[in-house]
């Protein structure tokens, strides 16, 4: 942004123009704006009217896009492919973290449990653990956060 005898004026600056938008509406709007400079690295010295027909186009691109996913949505569909939601093989896998996260915590608690009870803040938990060198799961450093999630996992 840079003042031009008090005037304001920024300079939008995008690798391609389909980055911007697909829109030739909404890229004429804001080539319209007097305050606005509109430059696009892979095309530097495109002036307007040439921005207008490279608006054009990706909209035309976006268009086609669309009508090929959509066939190609109809055609699994017809094919007897099961579209969207969460498949069983997703669903075992998420079963058996959700197993592995509540041993884990079973295991950690022994330790979590008496510190809290004993009115610890989550804070100074994680700084036990981590003086004592236990590590969570991931091998990461103990925060508060993580503290209070395995908390929440206790039957």
């Amino acid at each position: 942004m840079r003042a031009v005898f008090g005037v304001v004026e920024l300079l939008l600056l995008m690798v391609k123009l389909n980055r911007l938008s697909r829109r030739v509406s909404y890229i004429a709007t804001l080539m319209e704006d007097p305050k606005l400079r509109l430059r696009v690295a892979q095309m530097p010295y495109a002036d307007k009217f040439q921005l207008h027909i490279y608006a054009a186009l990706a909209e035309q691109e976006r268009d086609f896009i669309s009508k090929r996913t959509k066939e190609a949505l109809r055609a699994a569909k017809a094919r007897g492919v099961k579209l969207g939601g969460l498949r069983d093989k997703t669903m075992k896998r998420n079963e058996a973290l959700i197993a592995k996260a509540d041993r884990e915590a079973e295991k950690i608690l022994k330790v979590i449990k008496p510190l809290r009870d004993a009115g610890q803040t989550l804070s100074a938990i994680a700084e036990a653990l981590e003086e004592m060198g236990v590590k969570t799961s991931r091998g990461e450093r103990w925060t508060a956060k993580q503290v209070s999630r395995t908390l929440s996992r206790q039957h």
